[in-house]
């Protein structure tokens, strides 16, 4: 059994309701075939009604079982405008803007997960990653203890003894371009409770660099040795250490002459890298020529499951992640 196969299985055994708004791109009605299909989780779509089974139709698709909610004519459609009102007047949002808002997709899908009538969202095929997490900090906001917003990225590597047999969390991969150190020590927090979710196993959190156990000295090796100190004063029971070359991170040969008597023996299935530029190439690396399956960017410090897409996915990745979300969503409640 593949890995995201792995995980449709634990989503099966506790069905959630994941709402995908962007319901008129083939690629999500294809995904929602496939989701139906496997029976892995519930599926709403926004949007009309007649213009998506249009669609469907005209792809030959069968979405048979999904709810499609349309935003203008919803039955809550007065419930959710009032709520989000509520929401954010203290922002200057009036109820003549509340209604309008309403009116996208996306800002409807987060009201129906808000108001509990959904258990998480997925988007980004479309939309930009600001578009779908505008919304969702918004209307969700963070989670309770969580200081930051961050984006991860699954990371599943074919025929590789590394990691938890090839699986890692890499992050932050997508959202928060130069951390300092006390962001960075959140982003691992939050990535080891990732790891620890979807993939089932104890996380190990390797905080990268350039350098190991100073090997080499600069501002940019301080503040990853700053994080490291950081998250072990946050979280004493962690497997953790840094600062570590990638090398001395998950080869345990090499981790015993670069970095010996490191908790994390060479055997590291959590990866922080320092900046966005660092995390955001070393997946794309890991992906084209390890041919990686690269599932994300995942959202984590979000009160309820929202993950972003990219835009160039296809449907089979949004099928995947949907099965992430409805993981995520069981965590959650």
């Amino acid at each position: 059994m593949s890995f995201i196969d792995d995980i449709k299985q634990k989503a099966k055994a506790e069905k959630k309701t994941i709402v995908l708004p962007e319901s008129t791109d083939i690629r999500t009605l294809e995904a929602t075939e496939m989701v139906l299909k496997e029976g892995y989780a519930d599926i709403i779509l926004v949007g009309n009604e007649t213009e998506i089974t249009k669609i469907a139709k005209e792809h030959n698709l069968s979405i048979e079982g999904a709810k499609i909610v349309n935003p203008l004519t919803a039955n809550k459609k007065e419930e959710y405008v009032e709520y989000f009102y509520e929401l954010r007047k203290n922002k200057g949002i009036t109820l003549e803007d509340a209604k309008r808002m309403l009116e996208d997709e996306v800002y409807f899908g987060m009201m129906m997960v808000k108001s509990g009538d959904a258990d998480g969202l997925v988007s980004g095929a479309c939309h930009s990653t600001s578009d779908t997490l505008r919304p969702a900090l918004q209307i969700l906001k963070t989670a309770p203890g969580t200081k930051l917003v961050s984006a991860f990225f699954l990371m599943v590597v074919p025929d590789c003894s590394y990691g938890e047999n090839g699986a890692f969390v890499f992050a932050d991969c997508g959202l928060n371009e130069y951390p300092d150190a006390d962001a960075l020590s959140e982003i691992a927090i939050s990535s080891s409770k990732s790891f620890e979710q979807l993939v089932g196993t104890e996380a190990k959190v390797a905080m990268l660099s350039y350098s190991s156990y100073g090997s080499a000295h600069s501002p940019l090796t301080e503040k990853v040795i700053e994080a490291t100190k950081l998250l072990k004063e946050k979280a004493p029971d962690l497997i953790c250490d840094g600062e570590l070359q990638l090398d001395a991170a998950i080869i345990p040969e090499i981790a015993a002459s670069k970095a010996p008597g490191s908790p994390l023996k060479g055997k590291a299935n959590t990866l922080v890298f320092p900046d966005l530029d660092a995390g955001n190439i070393g997946y794309k690396l890991v992906q084209r020529l390890a041919k990686a399956e690269a599932y994300g960017p995942l959202c984590q410090g979000i009160a309820k499951p929202v993950n972003d897409l990219s835009r160039g996915c296809s449907s089979k990745d949004i099928a995947g992640v949907v099965a992430i979300t409805a993981l995520q969503a069981q965590a959650n409640n």
